[in-house]
C-alpha cells in the first residue's frame, strides 16, 4: 500500500536506518538542544519537518516511555528516561574503546606514532599512545608530562581553553596545529582537538615523529586526516564533528589548489599556523 504524504514526509537532522518510525522518532528527540525552553509542537515541527499530526502521535508514544514529558502548557522537554539511559551508558563507558581503535588506524595509516594528550592544570599529559613502526622515532611515552605553551598538542588545548591571541586564533579557525621543533628540535607533531557533548573538550588527537622523516609537506598531508579521525572520535563521544570535517574538506581543496605551487628553498612557507616565515628548520 502506497505511503501517504503524512507518512512519507523524511525528517530533519537525522540519516535514514532504512526504519521510517525511529527515524522520526529520533528527529523529535534530536530537537531538543541544551539551551533550549520546552518546545512546542509548532517549534517541533519546523525543526524535525514532520506534520504535526504524525508529531502528536509520536510525541504521546515518547511520554508514554518517558523519553519525552509533556508541560500543562502543551510544550514539550526530554523525559526521565534519558537520564537512565545516560546514566547506563557512563557507568560501561571507557574512553579508550573509543579512541585506541581510531588512533591504531591512524598509526597504521601514517606509519608514525599517534597521541592523545589531556591539560592537566598548567601542563599535557600523554594519557594514550600507539608506537610508531619505525625503529628511529619521537621518544614520546604514555603518562609523560609536558609543557602546554610548546609542541603541537599543548597548543591545541590551550587554544580551546581560551587562551587569547596568536596562534590560538588561528588554531581556533582551522582546528588544527602544526610544529617543528618548538618542543624538541627533533621533533615534528600536527594536532587536533577532539570534544565531547556540548563541544566540551576532551583532549588534542596528534601525530608525532622525526623531523627528518616528518617535515611540514608530511604533515601538511596528514593533516586532513588527522581531522576526519579526529571528527570520528568527536562523534562517537557525542560531540559535533561538522567544524572538524568542514575544516578537513577545505584543508584538502587548498591542498590540492597549492601542489603546483611548492615554494622554491628562497621563498617562504606556511609555519605552524598557515603564516609565513623564512626557509629555515624550527
Amino acid at each position: 500500500m502506497a505511503r501517504s504524504s503524512d507518512t512519507a514526509r523524511t525528517p530533519q537532522g537525522v540519516t535514514s536506518s532504512g526504519i521510517d518510525v525511529l527515524d522520526r522518532a529520533a528527529s523529535i528527540l534530536f530537537a531538543f538542544r541544551r539551551n533550549d525552553e520546552p518546545l512546542t509542537l509548532t517549534e517541533l515541527s519546523e525543526r524535525t519537518g514532520l506534520y504535526k499530526s504524525t508529531l502528536s502521535r509520536l510525541a504521546q508514544a515518547l511520554c508514554h516511555h518517558q523519553l519525552l514529558i509533556r508541560h500543562d502548557d502543551g510544550r514539550f522537554w526530554i523525559g526521565s528516561a534519558a537520564m537512565h539511559l545516560s546514566a547506563v551508558y557512563e557507568a560501561g563507558f571507557d574512553l579508550r574503546d573509543v579512541l585506541l581503535p581510531a588512533m591504531k588506524e591512524l598509526s597504521a595509516e601514517t606509519g608514525e606514532a599517534v597521541s592523545f594528550h589531556v591539560r592537566e592544570r598548567d601542563h599535557r599529559v600523554c594519557l594514550y599512545r600507539i608506537a610508531s613502526r619505525h625503529s628511529i622515532r619521537a621518544e614520546v611515552q604514555q603518562g609523560d608530562t609536558q609543557p602546554l605553551e610548546r609542541g603541537a598538542g599543548g597548543r591545541v588545548l590551550l587554544a580551546f581553553s581560551g587562551e587569547p591571541g596568536e596562534p590560538y586564533d588561528t588554531v581556533r579557525s582551522r582546528y588544527v596545529y602544526l610544529s617543528m621543533g618548538e618542543r624538541d628540535r627533533e621533533t615534528s607533531g600536527i594536532s587536533a582537538p577532539v570534544f565531547r557533548v556540548g563541544q566540551e573538550l576532551v583532549g588534542a588527537l596528534g601525530i608525532v615523529g622525526p623531523s627528518a622523516r616528518m617535515g611540514m609537506e608530511e604533515m601538511e598531508r596528514y593533516r586532513p586526516r588527522l581531522l576526519d579521525f579526529a571528527a570520528r572520535v568527536t562523534k562517537l563521544l557525542g560531540g559535533d564533528p561538522e567544524p572538524l570535517l568542514t575544516a578537513a574538506g577545505a584543508l584538502d581543496t587548498a591542498s590540492s589548489q597549492a601542489a603546483s605551487e611548492r615554494p622554491g628553498p628562497q621563498q617562504k612557507q606556511p609555519d605552524a599556523t598557515g603564516q609565513t616565515q623564512e626557509n629555515e628548520n624550527a
